[in-house]
């Protein structure tokens, strides 16, 4: 388990992670498995948990007052996923996060998160290093969704995420790039005739 939590730390970082600091991550997280389509985090209620996927995959999406679902968020292995509105300030989560197959998770609560962050420098470096890659992440999204047609949005993600368009169902990247999934069939279907 936390080979593959010690990678995402040193790519992330740049560099080699000491062996001992291994311990404070046992000691301040927990890993659990998941069913499919079981919920990690609900619209409503509190966020308490970050989770490191380990094996398998989740999504979050928030559901607005027509009763349709909008991809916020995708995660496979090597990914952290939660609600951060709610996980930050303990108010309640605006997302729902949903397993999309059987997964183990490594979960992290606020208080062991902060303690985790203070224990030692890097990890500090390491969380501010995912929120800012988060951050930029959001920003960019965000961006060529309002600027940019469908079929480079999803082009631009398939040639950045091959990994998820081969594990998450079409119609969840759909809404994540803010297509129609009938429109994403289309622009799949032409780009295999190009």
């Amino acid at each position: 388990m936390l080979e593959i939590l010690k990678n995402n730390l040193q790519r992330s970082l740049g560099s080699d992670i000491p062996e001992e600091l291994f311990d404070l991550i046992e000691k301040y997280s927990f890993k659990k498995s998941f069913d499919k389509k079981e919920l990690l985090a609900e619209a409503g209620v509190d966020c308490k948990y970050q989770y490191f996927i380990i094996e398998g995959s989740a999504y979050s999406f928030y559901v607005n007052e027509k009763g349709d679902k909008n991809v916020i968020e995708l995660a496979i292995e090597e990914y952290w996923i939660t609600d951060a509105a709610s996980y930050f300030t303990g108010k309640p989560a605006v997302s729902t996060i949903e397993t999309l197959e059987p997964t183990t998770a490594l979960l992290i609560n606020r208080q062991d998160y902060d303690k985790l962050c203070c224990s030692h420098p890097l990890f500090d470096k390491f969380f501010r290093i995912l929120l800012q890659n988060a951050l930029a992440s959001l920003h960019q999204r965000i961006a060529k969704t309002i600027s940019e047609e469908a079929e480079i949005r999803y082009q631009e993600f398939s040639e950045k995420y091959p990994h998820f368009i081969q594990r998450i169902p079409q119609y969840l990247i759909a809404s994540y790039l803010g297509i129609k999934p009938q429109s994403l069939s289309r622009i799949r279907k032409n780009l295999v005739q190009k």
